[in-house]
């Protein structure tokens, strides 16, 4: 197996022509040049991640320019000392007249970018001979900050579905036929992938719907870097370059009702779409879907689990309990079948951990087996009042429910004080979906009450909804 990248600086330039030429009018050379320095700029940032420049980036580095410009000639000292300027992503500015340019059109020339720098970085970050998280986290940030700047302008976002594993190639065609056609304005075209690839989890879909979820920033931000990372390695992996072991496994810790089994059922989407995983499922089990009541039948028990859960992730809810009936406790049989399990299908399982933090770190310290497979760790804080209040609006507006002006502020104020004043029997989002199912149900009373409730009527939610008469009298005395 070769230990070096198998392909040649110069297929690297070709690579870096047919990706870019649909960005930038060919026979002009104005934003060639603003692109280049930019493309050059992002480069050295990537490998100030890796642990230094070496002879190889000089070589790319003499790659990246555009067609009709001249071959730039870095030599490694210039090269070393510019990498301290470029340690810092800046959006350029023609990315920003890119984006406003798209609102105007209604086209999404931007968001085509943002995927072509992202699969440049990950070619240019699989070119050494280690992929450190520290590149995939400036990669999320490059994406981050572009993706950030497409969504403050209002750039639509692409219907087009992308295949996640078309990582730049030099084959042709090139960038502008894969993506669409260039118009006189600039636009791209996009075109519908095979429907092979159609078939497979949307990866673009799968991140907007992480994004999409309230609070967890620092979740998603690891996972997005945690995908990045992966991609890379496997982008390595298809061009015969040796990884370096890497566990996928996941610890994620926090109280009840913060997101925990949607993040689990994503990342299972995910690592399908980048081919990480054959299937994608999700199967969430808690101790009493692993341990059986009769010595020898744990075993079984566990195993059957696993069977349906290859392919995909195995997401074991408080998972903490498996260890805390003692020596002589099934548990431990449960325990130890999975971390067989582990071993044997560690190229198309995916094993999660959840629970309360303390008996979580408990739980892992009781098997060294456990210790050394679960090095990833994600804390899933507490919803503040004002991300409960986002919680309810969505299931409002998802099933059609409308506040009124004195509802909503005697929703915030519900909110509030639930936050405030949580105990460890706090609930998060599960309390969020408990308060509306019984506002639904209080709101169901009062229509059915009307003469001729009207379709305004059905939808309309008011302060004595949210809840119940007497409780609150209960309050006050």
């Amino acid at each position: 197996m070769p230990t070096t990248w198998n392909r040649s600086p110069e297929e690297f330039h070709k690579i870096y022509i047919a990706n870019t030429d649909a960005f930038y009018k060919v026979g002009s050379t104005s934003l060639a040049a603003q692109l280049d320095e930019f493309m050059t700029g992002c480069a050295l940032g990537l490998w100030s991640k890796s642990g230094g420049i070496t002879e190889r980036h000089v070589a790319m580095a003499n790659q990246i320019y555009s067609r009709n410009r001249p071959q730039p000639k870095w030599l490694l000292w210039n090269l070393t000392s510019s990498v301290c300027e470029k340690e810092v992503f800046t959006p350029p500015v023609f990315f920003w007249n890119m984006a406003e340019s798209d609102v105007k059109r209604g086209s999404e020339t931007s968001r085509t970018f943002i995927r072509m720098l992202t699969n440049i970085l990950m070619y240019l970050a699989a070119t050494d001979d280690d992929v450190t998280y520290a590149e995939a986290e400036y990669i999320t940030e490059c994406i981050d900050k572009l993706t950030a700047i497409c969504d403050t302008t209002g750039v639509k976002k692409s219907r087009e579905t992308l295949n996640p594993l078309d990582y730049v190639t030099s084959s042709d065609p090139g960038f502008i036929a894969k993506r669409g056609t260039q118009s006189s304005g600039g636009d791209a075209v996009a075109e519908t992938a095979p429907s092979e690839q159609q078939q497979k989890p949307d990866l673009d879909e799968l991140m907007d719907e992480l994004n999409a979820l309230v609070g967890l920033e620092e979740v998603k931000k690891d996972i997005r870097n945690l995908m990045n990372l992966v991609k890379v390695r496997k982008l390595r992996e298809e061009n015969g370059l040796p990884v370096t072991p890497m566990s996928l496994h996941m610890v994620f810790l926090g109280n009840p009702g913060t997101g925990k089994t949607t993040v689990a059922r994503l990342v299972s989407g995910l690592y399908a779409a980048i081919g990480v995983l054959s299937k994608g499922q999700l199967v969430e089990v808690d101790r009493s879907g692993l341990v059986a009541g009769y010595v020898g039948q744990t075993a079984l028990k566990t195993q059957e689990v696993i069977r349906a859960a290859l392919g995909g992730v195995l997401f074991i809810d408080e998972a903490y309990s498996l260890s805390s009936g003692g020596e002589n406790d099934f548990g431990r049989e449960a325990i130890e079948t999975i971390l067989k399990a582990m071993e044997d299908h560690r190229k198309d399982l995916i094993v999660i951990v959840a629970g309360y933090t303390e008996p979580m770190e408990k739980f892992l310290s009781s098997n060294p087996g456990l210790e050394s497979r679960f090095n990833k760790y994600f804390f899933f804080p507490d919803y503040n009042g004002e991300q409960l209040m986002a919680i309810f609006e969505g299931n409002l507006k998802k099933n059609s429910y409308v506040l009124s002006d004195e509802a909503r502020e005697a929703a915030r104020k519900l909110f509030d004080d639930l936050y405030e004043n949580r105990t460890d029997n706090f609930g998060n989002g599960r309390d969020v979906r408990n308060c509306f199912e019984d506002m639904i149900v209080r709101q169901a009373n009062r229509v059915a009450a009307m003469e001729a409730p009207t379709k305004d009527d059905l939808m309309l939610v008011l302060p004595e909804d949210l809840s119940d008469p007497e409780d609150e009298e209960d309050a006050e005395s």
